[in-house]
């Protein structure tokens, strides 16, 4: 005779089991980019990890820039749970706090010559991290932030023509990032107009701007620049490492299981090696292109470029610690970290250099 009691406790629990096997959780992350970029690629296959460390119970759905709000909203937008989650640079939310400026684009590398490595030397065993999740709150916003794609260094940007001396420079219009980093170019007389990416081409092109940057080799080749502009210049310190984050609402991330939010530190932490990796290779093949194919022509930075614009930036950076008791403590942090760590990075770095220096003469 059947035990109905032991075959109903038995269905129910079977019930239980596939309802939790099919549960899941689906982030909405809205971009600064269009789905285009390189960024979002790399955004995409930080989800794909997600998706796959968590056996699928937590995914990432990536909307591309205005999907749900303006870029420029984004961080509000997440901090107001309109959307679960975003993509954009740290260095984008300067106005809420100067302190985003040393996490997202650490101007002329803080001043003390950290690059992007560094950078991640510092933000992961020299005290960053914790700065950084100390920023949120900071600034005031119910906001979980990863950090995830360390770029750099940028190119000083595309040029009409060649550029003998910072005088030639200071007679264009430049497009330049938001920030502290636009305001050190306003400081040394360069007229820097700040944009969101998708705008500076069609500015290029009806003669709103005359110059602009926008980050490496592949990026701004995937921009189009080379349609526009000839005149390359790969050496600059205005961000020599920049560094892309994502944001998820506080309540999001309060409510996810110690799976799912270990599951979002790891891939961001593969995240941070994978976008390193995938730049160098990405970016030699497309300065390959620029030139033989595109006919662009790389210049050399003029010497009086870095420094007016170091002298631009170490003022910049006093003011700021002055101003603000957190921003003078991670700046100090870093700058503690660079007296330790950048005379051997630095040192070890120069005959390298050389070496590959000599490399590339040979392909001339």
């Amino acid at each position: 005779m059947f035990n109905f009691k032991f075959l109903t406790a038995g269905a129910t629990s079977l019930a239980l089991l596939a309802s939790a096997a099919m549960s899941e959780t689906v982030i909405r992350l809205q971009s600064v980019l269009p789905v285009s970029g390189d960024e979002v690629r790399m955004v995409e296959d930080f989800a794909k990890d997600v998706a796959e460390l968590t056996g699928g119970s937590l995914k990432i759905e990536i909307l591309p820039a205005g999907a749900v709000v303006g870029p420029r909203d984004i961080l509000d937008a997440v901090d107001a749970g309109l959307v679960e989650a975003g993509f954009a640079w740290t260095h984008y939310w300067g106005g809420k706090h100067p302190a985003a400026n040393l996490f997202g684009a650490p101007i002329a590398g803080a001043g003390v010559g950290i690059d992007n490595i560094a950078f991640l030397s510092w933000f992961q065993y020299g005290g960053g991290k914790e700065l950084y999740d100390r920023l949120w709150d900071e600034m005031g916003v119910n906001v979980k932030g990863f950090m995830l794609q360390p770029v750099g260094p940028e190119a000083l940007g595309w040029f009409p023509n060649k550029i003998e001396s910072m005088d030639d420079f200071r007679k264009l219009r430049f497009r330049a990032p938001p920030g502290m980093v636009g305001a050190a170019y306003n400081e040394i007389g360069v007229a820097a107009v700040a944009m969101g990416g998708g705008d500076i081409l069609p500015a290029l092109e009806k003669g709103a701007i005359d110059a602009a940057e926008w980050c490496c080799p592949r990026p701004d080749q995937v921009f189009g620049f080379q349609k526009v502009l000839k005149h390359y210049y790969l050496q600059g310190l205005h961000q020599v490492t920049v560094n892309a984050d994502l944001y998820v609402n506080g309540d999001v991330y309060d409510s996810l299981s110690a799976t799912e939010k270990k599951a979002l530190e790891v891939a961001a932490n593969a995240s941070l090696s994978k976008s390193l990796s995938y730049r160098i290779l990405a970016n030699g093949k497309a300065l390959k292109e620029l030139v033989e194919n595109d006919g662009v022509i790389l210049e050399d930075t003029p010497a009086d470029y870095f420094t007016e614009y170091m002298a631009a930036a170490k003022k910049l950076l006093e003011e700021a610690a002055a101003e603000n008791e957190f921003f003078a403590e991670v700046w100090q942090s870093q700058k503690d970290f660079a007296d330790v760590a950048i005379p051997f990075w630095a040192g070890a770095q120069t005959s390298n250099a050389g070496l590959g220096r000599a490399h590339a003469a040979t392909l001339k």
